[in-house]
């Protein structure tokens, strides 16, 4: 049996680690980054702003040139300009100049989702597709976990951020140039499948219109949005994506702040029961992949979504017993990254080949605007009514995504 999809899967895996180490390098170092250019932490809060927003306006072109033309060039130009972008990070010596980094590294980092996604889709067995995606979801939990050893290993050392921010792009100038490498041994039917579809379908249905292929991007992305209009599950799935980052944004935020004020726990325990909540959850993810691959997509949802109305409903009526409330935290993130697999599933089968790096690249749109809207509107919720509110809403939101989840299960794919 060919070794392909394990070494397609790997490697994209391996990327998930390093853009996502990128996506929040800034963020372990605000006080020292602070201390260094005299910026407060609104203004540093920006950089990771920058970041995204890069990032979100990013998606449908790189999803568009992953299509039409390769998804192993977006692969390998995602990870080299991230890494370009936090070698400047940790060049910078101004705060100009880390907006600037910033700007870059957005600009590689948009490129990893609408790369990975297809690649996974045109390499793994529909028997192992669910798994695959649990392990690329899994190494994104180990990335964004990167900075945050990276930075306090550095400082205690006595090293400085500056050579943890270079320790990081070091990582990502190694990988790059291995992926360069790795990516020759990737067949061209994996390398180039949006391309090779869009190919066929351009000489079914339009055989004598050759010249279509020098279309303008602009032109190209106009009619992928129009074509969404008749993409019935594909539009559920985005609504889907943003109303599960929405409630994800609003655990992550805020479950510490939950168990200090609402369960009287002291708030140094409440902050390392959230932390270990997301590893409990990044393990749970691989688990999410088997049943995936066992009992389907939508069965996964389900009970996903529907756990989470239930534990977070039970932790906003502030009736729980402490070590109760402690262990529907550890959970809460579990519930969600449970369906993780299952998501990225259904989008892969409602795809059309040649569209899957700007459908995954909607997906990622969507869970950009639930990470931006969230915790804002959710602290919101605590300062005028109380932290058992919020939690009462985010019970409200899980039961939105139970309902889109009904919704995609009786669409036609």
């Amino acid at each position: 049996m060919s070794r392909t999809p394990q070494v397609v899967v790997g490697l994209v895996a391996g990327s998930h680690v390093v853009n996502h180490a990128y996506l929040l390098l800034f963020a372990p170092a605000f006080p020292l980054l602070g201390e260094e250019f005299g910026a407060s932490l609104a203004a540093l809060g920006l950089t990771v702003g920058v970041v995204n927003a890069v990032v979100t306006a990013g998606q449908l072109p790189l999803g568009y040139v992953s299509d039409s033309y390769s998804h192993t060039a977006v692969l390998v130009g995602s990870l080299a300009v991230g890494t370009v972008g936090a070698a400047l990070a940790a060049l910078s010596t101004s705060y100009l100049a880390l907006l600037a980094a910033a700007a870059v590294m957005g600009a590689g980092v948009a490129g990893h989702h609408p790369a990975h996604y297809p690649l996974i889709s045109a390499a793994a067995p529909d028997a192992y597709r669910s798994r695959a995606y649990s392990v690329h979801g899994f190494a994104g939990a180990i990335g964004l976990a990167v900075p945050f050893a990276a930075v306090p290993a550095a400082t205690t050392l006595g090293y400085g951020w500056r050579a943890a921010f270079g320790a990081v792009a070091a990582l990502g100038a190694v990988y790059t140039v291995a992926t360069v490498v790795v990516v020759r041994r990737i067949p061209g039917e994996i390398a180039h499948a949006g391309a090779l579809a869009a190919d066929e379908e351009e000489l079914v249905d339009a055989p004598s219109t050759l010249g279509a292929t020098a279309r303008s991007l602009a032109d190209r992305l106009r009619e992928y949005v129009a074509t969404l209009a008749g993409a019935p599950m594909i539009l559920l799935l985005t609504a889907l994506w943003f109303v599960n980052s929405v409630a994800v944004w609003g655990i992550r935020t805020y479950a510490a702040t939950l168990l200090a004020a609402g369960y009287g726990l002291a708030e140094g325990t409440a902050s390392l029961v959230a932390s270990a909540m997301l590893v409990v959850g990044a393990v749970v993810l691989l688990g999410g992949g088997y049943l995936g691959d066992r009992v389907g997509p939508v069965p996964v949802l389900y009970a996903g979504y529907g756990s989470l109305v239930v534990l977070a409903g039970a932790l906003a009526s502030a009736l729980l017993p402490v070590l109760a409330a402690v262990g529907a935290v550890l959970l809460l993130a579990a519930t969600v990254d449970l369906s993780r697999p299952a998501r990225a599933t259904l989008t892969d089968f409602a795809s059309a080949r040649g569209d899957i790096g700007k459908n995954f690249a909607l997906m990622t749109i969507g869970i950009s605007i639930g990470g931006a809207v969230a915790p804002p509107a959710f602290g919101f919720v605590i300062v005028v009514a109380s932290v058992e509110a919020a939690f009462l809403c985010i019970a409200a939101t899980a039961a939105l995504a139970l309902g889109l989840s009904v919704a995609v299960a009786r669409t036609p794919g």
